[in-house]
């Protein structure tokens, strides 16, 4: 089968007999799958299906139909039986514009809840999974029955570093490397068809972009489930792992990449939560930070760790292009502990002796 042919959807164990109350009331957590065309997005959707767990699993496809239309096949499987709904989005890509008919695709796989435990969302290979999340992320209408787990971009150990150094024209984003910029888990794919030193710039790469993401190398899109499912990288959960991050995170020298990069600061104390809102309003929304060469910062992902005046725990801070949310962790600062705020920022033309300056500035007062 071609790595990007719609996959074979198979029954999936139910795991007990009809719904409960609980797994009606409790909410779905949704997987975002992302990776360039060729990857082997498909491949490692169809592992996760065919492999034996105890989730019962619907799966939302984006692919390309004939001409310009988009069939998108939403399934659901439990027990032998298969339910399906076809709909047709006109301008090719759920990500652009049809927000009402990605949310409508979702309150219809809902009505179905109590079938389902779990939801994948694998996007075209030209998408922007950070406007797919857009729609499960910080959305009133969708927030009470489901939230965003994860984003997961697939990397071709192959021919990745091309598509991650593809130049594009000015103002435009690599969509590879947006891809991998957005996502909390980054699997290199593909490794046996490359030599270390090959697989070496890959990872290099990668990294370069993304300081933050878990990089996962495989063959086959063969990986442990239990890194992919279940990573509550948008919630507070993820306030105790991402604090170990962040204290080795080692980020790229702007000066030397003029593509995405990564880059990470902090401050100490504690700081005004209206402040800090209206430093990332300025940065997401207003985009009125530039380099020193003028050119507008921005900022695709942004995530970080804050001490907020009056509360006793951590506060984690998640962004998606203009996006933002900030949510209290369950983890309490010391008595004696020097409060310290951290944070980092994916993105392009980004500066970070400006941005921390810009920060102090904002909030530290």
């Amino acid at each position: 089968m071609e790595d990007e042919d719609c996959p074979d959807l198979v029954p999936i164990d139910a795991g007990g007999e009809g719904e409960t109350e609980s797994s009606r009331s409790r909410k779905i957590p949704v997987t975002i799958i992302t990776g360039y065309l060729g990857a082997g997005k498909t491949t490692l959707l169809n592992y996760i299906l065919t492999e034996q767990h105890d989730k019962r699993i619907a799966v939302i496809l984006n692919e390309f139909g004939e001409g310009s239309a988009l069939e998108k096949y939403l399934a659901v499987s439990q027990g032998g039986e298969l339910y399906e709904e076809w709909l047709e989005l006109r301008n090719g890509c759920l990500c652009c514009s049809v927000k009402d008919s990605g949310v409508k695709a979702i309150e219809n796989l809902m009505q179905r809840r109590g079938k389902f435990d779990y939801i994948l969302l694998e996007t075209t290979g030209l998408a922007d999974p950070g406007a797919v999340a857009s729609m499960f992320w910080v959305d009133s209408e969708l927030g009470s029955d489901i939230y965003l787990d994860g984003i997961v971009a697939v990397v071709d150990a192959k021919h990745g570093l091309q598509h991650l150094t593809e130049e594009k024209p000015e103002g435009l984003v690599n969509e590879a490397s947006r891809q991998v910029a957005l996502a909390d888990l980054i699997i290199i794919n593909k490794t046996d068809l490359v030599s270390e030193e090959e697989l070496n710039k890959v990872r290099t790469r990668v990294r370069s972009i993304n300081g933050l993401g878990k990089i996962l190398e495989t063959q086959r899109s063969r990986v442990d489930l239990c890194n992919v499912l279940d990573l509550h990288a948008f919630d507070s959960l993820s306030g105790i792992s991402l604090q170990k991050k962040l204290e080795h995170l080692k980020t790229a020298h702007a000066h030397l990449d003029k593509g995405i990069i990564t880059v990470t600061f902090e401050v100490l104390g504690s700081i005004k939560e209206e402040n800090l809102n209206l430093f990332i309003q300025d940065l997401l929304w207003e985009k009125n930070m530039k380099d020193k060469t003028g050119h507008t910062m921005d900022v695709i992902r942004l995530k970080g760790l804050v001490s907020i005046q009056g509360k006793s725990h951590q506060v984690i801070v998640q962004g998606v292009h203009e996006l933002y949310d900030l949510e209290e962790t369950a983890v309490p600062w010391e008595e004696g502990e020097k409060r310290t705020n951290r944070l980092v920022l994916i993105g392009r033309n980004l500066d970070k002796e400006i941005i921390k300056e810009v920060f102090i500035a904002t909030v530290m007062i």
